[in-house]
């Protein structure tokens, strides 16, 4: 009896196996197009807010390079950008939904290079045509390394996929690989806010990490929000659970921080290192915390574990040249040197500014102001000639301007 049944059990298990090993194919190209769909919503987001902080600026630097006494608000380029920035970040904010999250958060490379190529093309105003080689080489080649990072990242990007629930998200919450990891970055980010605010630490390296720390968890967050939205689209109910709203309220608190310590960083240093190592920190926090949480490069074979990690090499050395080769801002020069007259009380010893120190202020958007502005902007500076002091009881006068004659 058991050898005669034996055949008809093999003759029943076969089409079961052969049904299993035909919807592997299918579950995988899904979830190619699911990291299709999310890869290709991430760039569409990222160029048009390059788009709309360009223009944006580009409203900002026509007002101050006019009489126009109208506030930038009230110009249609700088609407036009603003209802442009709200679609690009519905667009990055949608592909946290479809893709893992290490595969969107490398993407941020192609602001930089859209950023790059709009400034070059639109934004720049005089340019030599001998020197335009020599000059821009280096974002020429960045850009396209960020390119080929692009595609390495899209093409050899984590796999997997999980549905959104309230579940999955609170067992990914409570796992012990997390909450490992949840403990080392509180110990470092208490460690780094106590040497930036007592010791007054303000280098660059310690601002962005504090940035890079709060960032992953904004992006952990959002992931977790967006694909409970979609979740709830497509049928099942996620938006009643508890966790949909902690991981909510998470993400608006770490998004503000961030941008605090952003626009803390922004005051201290220049545009383009904040760019280049804001990038490369902020996607290698996010990274980790996207394998840490949503374990995504679990069953992943070394080959394309490797090839990702090229691929972000690649977009960060891209990123890097391409910062790299901006112009450095050049701050304006007072009119008149207040200490240079003797006996006149020195204000800036006492905290109070003559003149305020504009520092290159028109800096809107991933682009620098300098490189937007005309040259005939910038302030003459007017010569000072020191007089001496005769003898006692003959005064002179404290200071003396040269006058320009016709001729000069």
């Amino acid at each position: 009896m058991e050898g005669g049944n034996s055949p008809s059990l093999q003759l029943q298990q076969l089409p079961l196996a052969t049904a299993a090993v035909s919807v592997q194919p299918h579950t995988d190209s899904f979830s190619y197009k699911e990291n299709l769909i999310g890869a290709l919503l991430a760039i569409f987001g990222h160029l048009v807010s390059s788009i709309a902080l360009n223009l944006q600026k580009y409203s900002h630097i026509r007002l101050a390079g006019s009489k126009d006494p109208r506030a930038y608000f009230r110009t249609k380029t700088w609407w036009s950008g603003f209802l442009l920035l709200l679609l690009g970040e519905l667009g990055v904010f949608s592909s946290y939904a479809f893709a893992p999250l290490s595969l969107i958060v490398p993407l941020s490379a192609v602001s930089v290079v859209a950023s790059a190529i709009i400034g070059i093309i639109f934004i720049k105003e005089k340019w030599k045509p001998k020197e335009f080689l020599r000059r821009y080489v280096l974002s020429f080649v960045g850009c396209g390394l960020a390119v080929v990072g692009t595609y390495l990242l899209v093409t050899f990007g984590p796999n997997s996929h999980e549905k959104m629930t309230a579940e999955n998200i609170t067992r990914h919450l409570v796992s012990w690989p997390f909450l490992l990891y949840m403990l080392v970055e509180i110990i470092v980010f208490c460690l780094l806010l106590y040497f930036y605010k007592e010791r007054n630490a303000n280098y660059i390296v310690i601002i962005l990490l504090l940035v890079a720390l709060l960032g992953s968890m904004t992006v952990v967050t959002v992931k977790a929000v967006a694909g409970m939205i979609l979740v709830s689209i497509q049928g099942s109910l996620q938006l009643d659970s508890p966790i949909f709203y902690i991981m909510l309220v998470c993400m608006a608190a770490t998004a503000v921080y961030q941008a605090t310590f952003l626009a803390q960083a922004s005051q201290l240093y220049d545009s383009a290192q904040i760019s280049s190592i804001g990038y490369i920190l902020s996607t290698t926090a996010a990274i980790s915390a996207g394998a840490t949480f949503y374990l995504d490069f679990m069953g992943e074979d070394v080959l394309h574990i490797c090839m990702f990690a090229l691929g972000c090499l690649i977009a960060f050395l891209g990123v890097f040249l391409i910062t790299r080769n901006r112009k450095k801002p050049v701050p304006f020069e007072p009119y008149i040197s207040m200490d240079a007259m003797p006996g006149m009380q020195n204000m800036h010893d006492k905290g109070i500014a003559v003149q305020p120190d504009l520092k290159a202020s028109f800096s809107y958007g991933a682009l620098e102001n300098n490189d937007s502005m005309p040259e005939i902007y910038t302030p003459a500076t007017l010569p000072i000639v020191q007089e001496q002091h005769g003898p006692k009881g003959v005064s002179a006068p404290p200071y003396r301007v040269l006058e320009h004659s016709k001729k000069e």
